[in-house]
């Protein structure tokens, strides 16, 4: 116990010594460059450049829906690499992002139930960010095509989107 309270206090002692900016937690999180009313981002100094020329292509796995009606965190999290990596000077040209909805999220994208989720597709979709949804969590649902979303494309399984996807080069992200 003495032995980690001092490792703080020394740490704290040596931060304000060298200056360097401790982070603030959540205060610390501003709006993003891209799509600033969504997926807040925080600056970090200190941290590995990203080099020069360095194209994203990843793609975002989503099966759970957002509690009533909250924002789809998965959708919030893409926004999110999307605005970090354009602060961080990556242009929005070589930041390729790909969302696999099924499951329960079908919801977050259907016309009929998405909620505030709609704007945050929206704000997605008008940079480039293509949804996919699994059409067997969609025949599981009786969803169709014309129910979803405008961008929203309907695949045949999710599995087959992240197949394809990974063909084209897109990792998937694990968060």
């Amino acid at each position: 116990m003495a032995r980690t309270l001092l490792a703080t206090v020394s740490a704290a002692l040596l931060a304000g010594l060298t200056g360097t900016a401790a982070f603030a937690g959540p205060d610390a999180f501003g709006p993003g460059p891209v799509i600033p009313e969504f997926g807040p981002i925080a600056t970090v100094e200190g941290r590995l450049e990203i080099p020069e020329g360095t194209v994203f292509r990843l793609s975002f796995d989503t099966s759970t829906g957002a509690e009533d009606d909250a924002l789809n965190s998965t959708f919030t999290s893409a926004a999110r690499f999307l605005n970090m990596h354009a602060a961080s000077g990556v242009p929005v040209e070589d930041i390729h992002l790909a969302i696999v909805v099924h499951g329960g999220a079908i919801h977050d994208v259907s016309t009929e139930r998405a909620g505030q989720n709609a704007d945050l597709v929206a704000a997605l979709v008008e940079h480039g960010v293509r949804f996919y949804v699994c059409g067997q969590s969609a025949a599981w649902y009786d969803v169709s095509s014309e129910d979803l979303l405008p961008g929203v494309d309907l695949a045949l399984s999710a599995m087959t989107m992240h197949a394809l996807l990974q063909a084209d080069g897109y990792s998937l992200n694990p968060f």
